[in-house]
């Protein structure tokens, strides 16, 4: 089973995943997650001093800061996300939550067909405050495209690589939604505790939803599909789940 582990200057536990990002985020008690979207798009930097300043205001540290949802201009190469992905974790190292390598904060990073942004930014973001509320709580589990574990190169890995036909999408779908359940299990959530899915592909999705997500019950709240590709070159379906309490557009 993967490893969770305690994040106690933010008040959650996290599945380790990669340096760049956990597999998934879960408050520990006594605290709930929320979540806040931007009005706009913010660059990364203007991201990482907005929440800051968010998180200032509600007396919560930077540390509190535990999931993000980003927006890039186009898809990586395998090199070039490497590259954004260590830019990335600086202000985490400052803020005292990447350290020996190990990431705490869940994430997704996906790129607008239509009207991307110049540069990546912040698109929302999640943190966590005090509660008593027990029933509370909340999860982010992070997004992920169709590419399986392990394996030198993306390429080798992704599902069905280089094929949208209805069958390939499908499969890719199917394999997803599977990494989703295998990614709430160990926080101690399911479909049940899901607040929010999100879906990003660029490719007609309606041959498969009724059997790869409502058969599921994979959207108690409905499903949003963002017309946007994953962050890496080949991949072409992604899913991102949540459940939180509170949602705010700040």
């Amino acid at each position: 089973m993967p490893d969770v582990q305690l994040f106690a200057p933010g008040g959650y536990r996290f599945l380790s995943h990669q340096f760049q990002y956990s597999g998934g985020v879960a408050a520990e008690p006594g605290f709930r997650i929320e979540r806040a979207r931007f009005a706009k798009i913010l660059p990364l930097a203007e991201g990482f001093d907005a929440i800051e300043a968010y998180l200032g205001r509600l007396g919560r540290p930077p540390t509190a800061f535990c999931a993000c949802e980003l927006r890039s201009p186009a898809q990586f190469s395998e090199a070039g996300f490497i590259a954004f992905n260590r830019r990335y974790v600086e202000r985490l190292t400052a803020w005292g939550i990447f350290r020996a390598e190990v990431n705490p904060v869940a994430r997704s990073n996906v790129c607008p067909e239509i009207d991307p942004p110049a540069a990546p930014g912040f698109y929302a973001f999640s943190y966590t405050v005090p509660s008593d509320d027990r029933g509370a709580g909340g999860f982010v589990c992070a997004g992920s495209g169709e590419a399986r574990e392990g394996g030198a190169s993306y390429a080798e890995r992704i599902v069905r690589l280089g094929d949208q036909s209805p069958g390939a999408m499908r499969e890719k779908a199917h394999f997803v939604m599977d990494v989703m359940e295998q990614r709430m299990a160990p926080l101690g959530v399911g479909w049940a505790d899901v607040t929010a899915t999100q879906v990003y592909t660029v490719f007609d999705i309606h041959s498969y939803i009724g059997d790869e997500f409502v058969r599921r019950a994979a959207i108690p709240g409905g499903l949003t599909w963002h017309y946007a590709r994953p962050p890496v070159e080949g991949l072409d379906f992604e899913v991102d789940v949540r459940g939180v309490s509170r949602e705010l557009v700040i």
